[in-house]
């Protein structure tokens, strides 16, 4: 369909640019550039129209253009349904219907290109004949190829609620009917729950699914690549059996479902919710929280219980290592009210030593699970919460607390506590030139200590620019030099290493860790510097050969004569 919307500049906008949306009673409009019209007798509802693929339901009236009636649903008293946009009504009927609203009345002008054409339908239609339709759109329902290759027909009997669809992860409840193309029964069930991602009965329904709402009722046409494909399925239970290549019908409903996420990148650590929280809020590192919480191993027994029985709520602090690192990482996640499952591996859990708790003792290497409510929280103050003197007291607060972390090998930790401390001071534009010493010295300082953390844990390219940032406050500083040095050897940029460490060595030529290092380096440097030569050695080599292969003199052939010849 060829429509123009473009409206011409400082000119008053013509009938025939007028968009379908802002037509009135009255209003009449060409539609692409094949002489198809549109004039409203009465105007639809809200804005949305039907598309291609969608089974729509309408009352009509047909006329030749001298006003001779040819025929009419509204005599047969049956609205007439078709499938729009798959060549089952004449072309003007396929592109005008869809420009319409619900319970829109509009009068079609058709001419006979986009209607009967040279032939006419006789003998009620002429040859050539331009026809005019008086159509009510009733309805429709909408129908979407979900798999883009027309192997499942989704069409929405009852539309679902909010916006959200269940993900791969999520366990959704349903009920369906799958019924062959004939009208046999094959399978029913209600309340039935399953994992998207595993699905269920047969491929279909885990690929509709995640196209559907809450509440949401549809009927989909499931061609045999989602269903049973060539060698369909043999009764068994209560289900029938379904042919070979069989089309399937199934009325399926998603009554509900449980989100199902992963707190940690590795999949350790997941989530299931079974009550939402409220609202959008939170907590953050740092945070107070209190939460009701019943720990369990896999074979059920419980080996702790918080908060229940008319107990206070068990409240902790988030990021202090006061519980498992599973629950720290999960609570962040969670809303106020939220009640969720928490499946936890060893690694965030008690990992490969035995665990006394206060109902049972957790074995070596178990992967635990927690049914946990936050019942509330309060958030751990932002730097934008504090006034200059309180911004630098919590920066050299975290600063200390980075510090213990770091002496215990928690590097991952005592990272995170550094660069926290920094962003409480990072936007000074309100302090005085004292304070601003002050957070720029802690700056520094933090961002140094978290370059030392960043080495440990392998992340040279950060520990690069955080020393970087330590020598644009202080560009003699010898620690950031001898650490930046250090990840430059690790990335293999030895030039920049060895500028870095003959500048430190200037400043303090007596430094013996930064002496050491140079060693290290000098020792690297002798090591590529052989495995170049040996590189450009064999590269030489080579040329040389294919060189002299090319300059030897071309041997020639004697003639072969034959004798027979």
């Amino acid at each position: 369909m060829e429509d123009d919307f473009t409206f011409p500049a400082g000119k008053e906008m013509m009938e025939d640019e007028m968009p379908y949306d802002a037509m009135q009673a009255g209003d009449e409009k060409a539609i692409g550039k094949k002489g198809l019209k549109k004039k409203i007798i009465k105007e639809g509802e809200g804005w949305d129209t039907p598309d291609n693929g969608d089974e729509v339901q309408v009352h009509y009236t047909g006329t030749l253009i001298d006003g001779t009636k040819f025929d009419s649903s509204r005599d047969r008293g049956t609205p007439f349904t078709f499938t729009l946009g798959q060549g089952q009504v004449i072309k003007g009927w396929d592109e005008g219907i869809k420009t319409m609203k619900k319970g829109e009345s509009s009068l079609f002008t058709i001419p006979a290109e986009l209607a009967y054409g040279e032939s006419g339908s006789p003998p009620t239609i002429p040859p050539n004949a331009t026809l005019q339709f008086e159509v009510e759109l009733l309805s429709w329902a909408s129908v979407k190829d979900i798999c883009k290759d027309g192997g499942i027909y989704k069409k929405i009997i009852q539309k679902g609620e909010k916006w959200e669809n269940p993900k791969d992860l999520d366990e959704v409840i349903v009920n369906y009917e799958v019924k062959l193309e004939d009208g046999t029964l094959v399978a029913k069930a209600d309340g039935v729950e399953f994992t998207v991602q595993d699905g269920h009965f047969c491929p279909a329904l885990s690929k509709a699914v995640k196209t559907m709402k809450k509440g949401e009722k549809v009927i989909l046409t499931v061609k045999p690549q989602y269903g049973f494909g060539e060698n369909g399925k043999q009764a068994s239970g209560n289900e029938g059996g379904v042919p070979p290549n069989a089309t399937l019908q199934i009325a399926l409903e998603l009554v509900s479902w449980k989100i199902v996420s992963n707190v940690t990148t590795d999949k350790k650590v997941v989530k299931k919710i079974l009550k939402e929280g409220e609202g959008y809020e939170r907590p953050n590192e740092g945070a107070v929280v209190q939460v009701k919480l019943i720990g369990k191993l896999p074979d059920g027994t419980i080996f702790i219980q918080k908060g229940y029985d008319e107990t206070e709520p068990f409240e902790f602090k988030t990021d202090e290592e006061q519980v498992i690192d599973g629950i720290d990482r999960a609570v962040l996640t969670m809303k106020k009210g939220e009640v969720a499952i928490l499946t936890v591996a060893p690694e965030y859990a008690f990992g490969s030593t035995e665990s006394k708790q206060e109902l049972a003792v957790v074995p070596p290497n178990s992967t635990v699970t927690y049914e946990i409510e936050l019942v509330s929280f309060v958030k751990d103050k932002e730097s934008w919460d504090l006034n200059a003197k309180e911004k630098i007291e919590a920066a050299g607060k975290k600063k200390e607390e980075g510090n213990v972390f770091f002496k215990a090998g928690k590097y991952l930790k005592a990272s995170k506590r550094y660069e926290k401390a920094a962003k409480y001071i990072e936007y000074d534009t309100n302090f005085d030139e004292a304070d601003k010493k002050q957070a720029r010295a802690l700056i520094a300082s933090c961002s140094l200590n978290d370059a030392a953390c960043k080495l440990k844990l392998k992340d040279y390219k950060q520990a690069v620019k955080l020393c970087t940032k330590v020598l644009e406050i202080e560009s003699k500083n010898v620690k950031a030099l001898y650490r930046r040095a250090q990840a430059y050897i690790n990335l293999v940029d030895l030039d920049l290493a060895e500028l870095d460490i003959k500048k430190a060595l200037e400043i303090d030529p007596d430094n013996r860790d930064v002496k050491l290092e140079y060693k290290v380096l000098k020792e690297k440097m002798k090591e590529y510097n052989k495995k170049d030569a040996k590189f450009y050695g064999n590269m030489f080599a080579k040329l040389s050969a294919i060189d002299s292969k090319k300059t030897a003199p071309k041997v020639v052939e004697p003639m072969i004569i034959d004798s027979k010849a």
